[in-house]
C-alpha cells in the first residue's frame, strides 16, 4: 500500500523538522518536500504532487490564506492548517476552514517534552483523515435564503449538535439559514481552548440567530445558540423549569473534551422528546452512542449524508446503531431541524 505523501509549508526550520520527524516516523507516510514559504511551495507542488498538504497561518512572501484560497481554486487537495493559539490566528484559521481547507492543528510549545507523544499522534491521525476527506466546494459566504419563522415555537425545544472534522463550516451553513426567534441550539464541536469564542464570535456576525461560547450556569433561552468551550463538556440541566448548561472539566470520553456524547447523553436525559438531536461530519464515533439515547428517548436524530459530509465517521457510526431517524443532506437539514420541532410542520423558504 503506498504511503502518504506530504509536503510541509512552514516559515519556521524548527516547524518543518519537527512536522519532517512526526510524519517520517509513521510507517504509513512520508514527507516528500518542505518549504519556507507559499511561493516556493507551489513549485514544489507541481513537482512533487502531494496527498497532503500542512500550512502555516502566517507567512512572508504570500499570505496563508491568499494561499489557500489560490490553491482551492487552481489545484484543490487536503490541507492541514497549523496555527498558534493567540485571538488572531484562530479567527484567520476559522477562515481557512471556510476557505477549504479541511482541518487545523495548533502549534505546540517548542521545548516541552510532556504531551509530545500524544500531538505527535494528533498530527497523524488528521494528516490520515485529511488523506481520505471528501473535499468540498467553498461555500458561499451568504447563505442560500433565511428559513421562515413558524408560529409557534416552545421556549421547551431545543436543538442539540455534535461535528468534528469538517463541522465549523457544516454548523456554519446550518445557523446561518435559521430564524431569530428559533429555538435554543446546544453545539459541541470538537476544538482546542482559544478557538471556541472566535468561531462563536464569527458565528454570531454572520447568523440571525444570537452565537455564543457557553458559561456555566447560565439559562438556555430560543433565539440563542451556545458552544461547548474547548477543553469541557457541556451538559444540559435543569434548574426548576428552566433548562440550563453545566460546564465540567471530568474525563475524556471518547478521547474528547468537549465530548458530543456527553452532550447527547444529558438532552436525551432532561429534553427527550422535546429535543432534535443532529450529528454532522467528523472523524471516529463520538456522539453515536449519545444520539441512539436521544432516539430511544423519543428525541427526532439526524445525520448529515455521507455526500455532504467531509469525514463520514461520526455520522456512519450513527447510523450503523440505527440512532438516526433520518439521513439529511446539509443544506436540508435547517428546515428539517425546525420542521420536527414544529411537530412536522412545513416550512418556506
Amino acid at each position: 500500500m503506498s504511503k502518504i505523501t506530504v509536503l510541509s509549508v512552514d516559515d519556521s526550520a524548527l516547524m518543518r523538522q519537527l512536522m519532517t520527524e512526526i510524519v517520517n516516523s509513521q510507517p504509513d507516510m512520508e514527507m516528500i518536500a518542505t518549504a519556507p514559504d507559499p511561493l516556493v511551495a507551489r513549485e514544489l507542488i507541481k513537482q512533487f504532487n502531494p496527498m497532503v498538504l500542512t500550512l502555516d497561518v502566517e507567512m512572508p512572501r504570500m499570505d496563508g490564506l491568499e494561499f489557500l484560497e489560490k490553491l482551492m481554486r487552481l489545484r484543490p487537495m487536503p490541507v492541514i492548517m497549523v496555527s498558534s493559539l493567540t485571538g488572531n490566528g484562530s479567527e484567520v484559521t476559522l477562515k481557512a476552514l471556510e476557505l477549504g481547507a479541511v482541518d487545523f492543528v495548533t502549534k505546540p510549545q517548542l521545548g516541552l517534552r510532556d504531551g509530545m507523544l500524544a500531538y505527535c499522534q494528533t498530527i497523524a491521525e488528521k494528516i490520515r483523515v485529511a488523506a481520505r476527506a471528501r473535499l468540498q466546494k467553498p461555500a458561499r459566504t451568504r447563505p442560500a435564503g433565511v428559513l421562515a419563522a413558524t408560529p409557534i415555537l416552545s421556549s421547551e425545544k431545543l436543538i442539540a449538535i455534535g461535528a468534528s472534522t469538517g463541522g465549523t463550516e457544516a454548523i456554519r451553513r446550518v445557523l446561518e439559514r435559521l430564524p431569530a426567534v428559533s429555538p435554543a441550539i446546544l453545539i459541541t464541536q470538537h476544538m482546542p481552548p482559544g478557538f471556541t469564542h472566535s468561531f462563536a464570535e464569527r458565528l454570531n456576525r454572520l447568523c440571525q440567530i444570537t452565537v455564543k461560547e457557553a458559561e456555566d450556569g447560565e439559562r438556555v433561552l430560543p433565539g440563542f445558540a451556545y458552544i461547548a468551550p474547548g477543553s469541557l463538556h457541556m451538559e444540559l440541566c435543569r434548574s426548576g423549569a428552566n433548562y440550563q448548561i453545566h460546564l465540567h472539566e471530568r474525563d475524556l470520553v471518547n478521547r474528547h473534551r468537549p465530548s458530543v456524547d456527553v452532550l447527547f447523553n444529558s438532552v436525551a436525559r432532561y429534553a427527550g422528546r422535546n429535543a432534535v438531536g443532529v450529528i454532522l461530519t467528523g472523524m471516529g464515533s463520538d456522539g453515536a452512542a449519545g444520539l441512539l439515547k436521544m432516539r430511544q428517548a423519543n428525541a427526532w436524530t439526524i445525520a448529515q449524508s455521507e455526500a455532504t459530509c467531509v469525514v463520514f465517521g461520526m455520522p456512519r457510526e450513527a447510523i450503523l446503531l440505527d440512532a438516526a431517524c433520518d439521513v439529511v443532506d446539509l443544506e436540508n437539514i435547517s428546515q428539517q431541524m425546525l420542521a420536527h420541532i414544529s411537530h412536522g410542520q412545513a416550512l418556506r423558504i
